[in-house]
């Protein structure tokens, strides 16, 4: 069973190597002293490796995106025992197959994470949600820059972070009533299986900016040759 530490913490890098079975409020808890977080928050309190396998995220990922783009390295276990690893502690980029990637999503079929080096953000000084009538096409062409967007029954729900003069003045611009509704949009999200591209149809939620609709019923299992490709050519003798 994998461990559930923090390896390493660089703050002044924004960066970490954690275990994967390190929980998120465990590692949000050892990032806070520092004023920095790991700006992923799915339904729940899984580990990283299951963000990472299954590809979780919830409403941060409009502005922070999801696991791809949030793990800067890995290091996994591929099924005939090997030990592979692949970027590091630094954003650059790096030669060689992009493991982080690869494993994003792949729900245990091509082995199992180890470690994982993470992209950290300071943690925002201001926060403050509006909830708006407003249709997202408006809302996208606008000059706001908020960290979630989610569409629920016909309204958006916009939050913004920063400093508390940045967010007074976004908030300022955007008409509507302030509310805290990200527990209970993250609840619902996880009450729905699905997960699909959404086309601008109505759906129970939606995550406009990624354009992904979570819906009741989950879409046929897909999985693309290619990852198999790779990991033949990981696995096979030099």
């Amino acid at each position: 069973m994998s461990g559930s530490k923090v390896l390493e913490h660089e703050p002044g890098d924004l960066t970490c190597i954690v275990e994967s079975g390190i929980r998120l409020s465990e590692l949000q808890a050892a990032l806070e002293p520092h004023g920095q977080r790991f700006s992923l928050d799915p339904p729940g309190n899984p580990t990283l490796a299951e963000c990472l396998l299954e590809n979780l995220s919830g409403p941060l990922s409009h502005r922070f995106g999801t696991m791809r783009n949030l793990v800067i390295g890995v290091t996994v276990v591929l099924p005939d025992g090997t030990r592979a690893s692949s970027g590091g502690k630094v954003v650059k980029n790096v030669a060689g197959y992009d493991l982080a990637k690869l494993f994003c999503g792949s729900r245990g079929r091509l082995g199992s994470v180890d470690r994982l080096a993470l992209r950290l953000y300071p943690k925002p000084e201001a926060a403050r949600t509006i909830v708006t009538n407003r249709p997202w096409a408006e809302l996208h062409r606008a000059q706001l820059v908020p960290s979630a967007v989610d569409l629920a029954g016909r309204r958006l729900y916009v939050l913004f972070e920063g400093s508390w003069r940045a967010v007074d003045e976004q908030v300022a611009a955007l008409d509507g009533k302030e509310t805290d509704p990200w527990d209970d949009l993250r609840a619902l999200q996880a009450t729905l299986p699905g997960r699909v591209r959404w086309d601008g149809g109505e759906a129970p939620l939606v995550r406009p900016g990624r354009r992904v609709a979570y819906v009741a019923e989950p879409p046929p299992e897909r999985w693309s040759p290619l990852a198999e490709r790779v990991m033949e050519a990981l696995c096979s003798p030099s």
